[in-house]
């Protein structure tokens, strides 16, 4: 009897931790200029718009992390395409990516070090 109960209690553990695994790439700026150019890639950058304003990637989309609306506003793109997200420095698009997996998005990227990180590295950018 303990034996069932054994392999009963591994089999839940087994269980519940493959499907808290994360669905995230954490990707270099480097990965992510060869990841911009696949088919229906949508970037998006979840700061606020005042940080956005002041510099973003070229073609990304602003969806603001701290908007009570951000999970609605996902709602605008495709599960079914990449997705890439980045902010200042990492934290708000881990946490965005957590949201983007629970919405069912299937391919999602976060940028290491986010914008700051691709600044530093003096890669291109566009301001408004």
């Amino acid at each position: 009897m303990r034996y069932f109960a054994f392999l009963f209690a591994l089999f839940v553990f087994v269980a519940c931790n493959n499907t808290s695994e994360s669905q995230t790439k954490i990707v270099t700026a480097e990965e992510l200029q060869s990841l911009m150019h696949k088919d229906g890639v949508q970037l998006i950058d979840v700061r606020t718009p005042e940080e956005y304003k002041d510099g973003f990637i070229t073609n990304a989309i602003n969806i603001d992390y701290f908007s009570p609306s951000f999970s609605e506003d996902i709602k605008v793109l495709d599960k079914e395409k990449p997705v890439i997200v980045y902010c200042r420095s990492g934290n708000r698009s881990a946490k965005s990516s957590k949201i983007l997996e629970e919405a069912g998005f299937k391919e999602i990227y976060d940028l290491e070090g986010g914008f700051t990180n691709w600044k530093d590295l003096g890669l291109d950018f566009e301001t408004e």
